[in-house]
């Protein structure tokens, strides 16, 4: 049930009719048409711009097309009163009655109101987190991982077939930094002093990894040149760092379907591939790239390079794609990366990266609309900072990980449910400040406190209804006549009820699960409000003593409140509680 979908196919049928009448052109196209919230909720319960949208093709004046429609909209019985504002905007309330069968449709769906099919079963793959296997998982991967796993699992809720993806940076440099500092830690366990100069991992996290490797192997690498153990203690250092990583990702209650490895690109021809598909398409070339915009690098000189053209896929510079030595850039593996996700037939791909990575959006999409003609878009959502404070000072960094606190860190503190909720607070593009103390207060500033409170409060009173001998079970609750619910208190958690369908699509087109996390919030202030008020109003207090009928009425809007907050919970991975502590 979609209420906003309903009237808006009440509306589509009324403006079909003023077609069929005469009173409207026939070929008009009504896919601007929108049925929303009004900006102001004193002007009614929904609006709709058809009027607006629909005059210049009509050839009419708005406010004419709003005065006809309005009259064939107020004939819908579930439509109390279709007011025209302003140039030809139009506000509708709708009856009481709407309302009322609200909470039923709910407690009849379950966590399956408000799912979309809106996906359509597009396949999509969400590629997120992606850290280099170097060491434990820090707090901004914290964040991209939070955002990643609520967008597929919106995604997921919304109808699309979602695979959940990790691009494991195992063919660079810095894995070979990487077994040169494990190699360092497996000395030591061999009792030697060992220094770690500039440019490698000095993280006590690889202690156990250089003592493991002393397991394995004994003393056979001691003193040995770097060639005859690189490439062992390589495999070795990055399997650990992948299981550190894989269980960082477990505490945070992460889990992804599938682990890429950028190392099985090398040698076996994909990357190969993946140029040639560029080349065949005539946009790889011999050329010498512009200088740098601004200041000029003195160590800048003209040279011919193997170019990417990504201009003409709306980049704004070509891309080198191999290096003057004759091995590929950073951005060759990338794009066969990417051709592979193209060739697994994707309908949607989206890229989650750190803020530092906002300079290779254009030629990441530039990419994939070559390698795809165009076919499959590619959405790339940045993750901004996030500042971390204790006790109203910066967080100190992590001895463990030597230079900066670690996602574990970050749980261990607070756990994985409010760390996870706490993440979601910002659009991922706005940076976050993320207080320890702030983020544990039992008040209404703290939004997963106030969230959690409201489905715990609701749970509480079905837990007292049990015991006074009243069934509150859903099904029973779901044939209450609520015919009795006029109070505005209780329309406004309705109206706000009637949000969530809405309000998923949405998130789910623009990738933004923030979203589900702000209406969480505000429907729990709903929830309040209208507790609260019952101090004053004994009529609208969930428990009605002595009155069944009216106690299940009362509760049933609540425990519809309680199953929105648990379906919009699971989308964000938050446990709902039951009872607070």
């Amino acid at each position: 049930m979609n209420l906003f979908s309903d009237i808006r196919a009440l509306v589509i049928d009324s403006l079909n009719a003023m077609v069929a009448e005469g009173a409207l052109p026939d070929g008009l196209d009504f896919a601007n048409v929108t049925v929303e919230p009004p900006r102001d909720p004193l002007h009614g319960d929904m609006a709709t711009n058809a009027a607006m949208v629909l005059a210049k093709p009509a050839k009419q004046k708005p406010r004419d097309i709003a005065d006809l429609l309005a009259a064939k909209l107020s004939a819908d019985p579930r439509v109390s009163s279709a007011e025209v504002a302003g140039p030809g905007f139009l506000n509708l309330r709708l009856g009481n009655a709407v309302w009322q069968n609200l909470p039923k449709a709910i407690l009849t769906s379950g966590r399956a109101y408000g799912k979309s099919d809106v996906g359509q079963g597009k396949k999509v793959n969400v590629e997120y987190v992606s850290a280099n296997p170097t060491g434990p998982l820090h707090v901004g991967h914290t964040r991209g991982a939070v955002f990643g796993d609520a967008l597929a699992s919106l995604l997921d809720y919304a109808g699309y077939d979602v695979t959940r993806e990790y691009y494991i940076n195992d063919g660079g440099a810095q894995v070979d930094v990487l077994a040169r500092s494990v190699y360092l830690r497996y000395l030591e366990a061999h009792g030697q002093e060992v220094a770690f100069v500039d440019g490698t991992y000095p993280g006590d996290y690889l202690i156990p990894v250089g003592e493991a490797l002393k397991d394995k192997v004994g003393d056979a690498y001691v003193d040995q040149p770097e060639e005859v153990w690189l490439e062992e203690v390589r495999n070795f250092a990055t399997d650990a760092m992948m299981m550190l990583i894989r269980a960082d990702l477990g505490a945070l209650g992460v889990e992804m379907d599938n682990f890429f490895s950028e190392k099985s690109l090398y040698g076996t021809g994909l990357i190969e591939a993946a140029i040639d598909s560029l080349k065949e398409k005539g946009l790889i070339y011999r050329g010498v790239l512009e200088p740098p915009k601004g200041k000029k690098p003195e160590d800048w000189e003209p040279r011919e390079q193997t170019l990417f053209k990504s201009t003409e896929h709306g980049d704004d510079v070509d891309r080198p794609i191999m290096k003057s030595d004759g091995s590929w850039t950073y951005f060759a593996p990338d794009i066969a990366y990417h051709f592979d996700k193209v060739q697994r037939g994707y309908d949607l791909l989206i890229d989650v990266f750190g803020a530092d990575h906002g300079g290779y959006v254009k030629r990441m999409k530039a990419a994939v609309s070559a390698l795809s003609d165009g076919k499959t878009p590619l959405d790339i959502k940045l993750t901004q900072l996030v500042k971390l404070f204790k006790n109203g000072e910066p967080y100190k960094m992590s001895k463990r990980a030597g230079t900066f606190v670690t996602l574990s860190d970050v749980v261990a503190e607070v756990g994985p449910d409010v760390t996870r909720f706490v993440m979601l607070t910002r659009k991922n593009d706005a940076p976050l400040d993320f207080d320890f103390d702030k983020v544990l207060e039992q008040s209404k500033d703290n939004p997963v406190f106030y969230v959690q409170y409201a489905n715990a409060r609701v749970h509480s009173v079905l837990r007292k209804a049990t015991e006074a001998g009243v069934t509150v079970d859903d099904a029973t609750l779901a044939s209450v006549d609520l015919s009795g619910m006029t109070h505005d208190s209780e329309l406004a958690v309705a109206r706000k009820l009637a949000e969530w369908p809405r309000l998923v699509e949405i998130a789910a087109r623009t990738n933004e699960p923030h979203r589900v996390a702000f209406y969480l919030y505000e429907l729990a202030s709903e929830l309040h409000a209208l507790y609260n008020k019952g101090n004053d109003v004994p009529d609208l207090r969930f428990l009605q003593e002595g009155n069944t009928q009216a106690t299940q009425a009362k509760i049933a809007l609540a425990r519809a409140v309680s199953v929105v907050i648990s379906a919009g919970l699971g989308i964000l991975g938050v446990t709902p509680v039951e009872e607070m502590r």
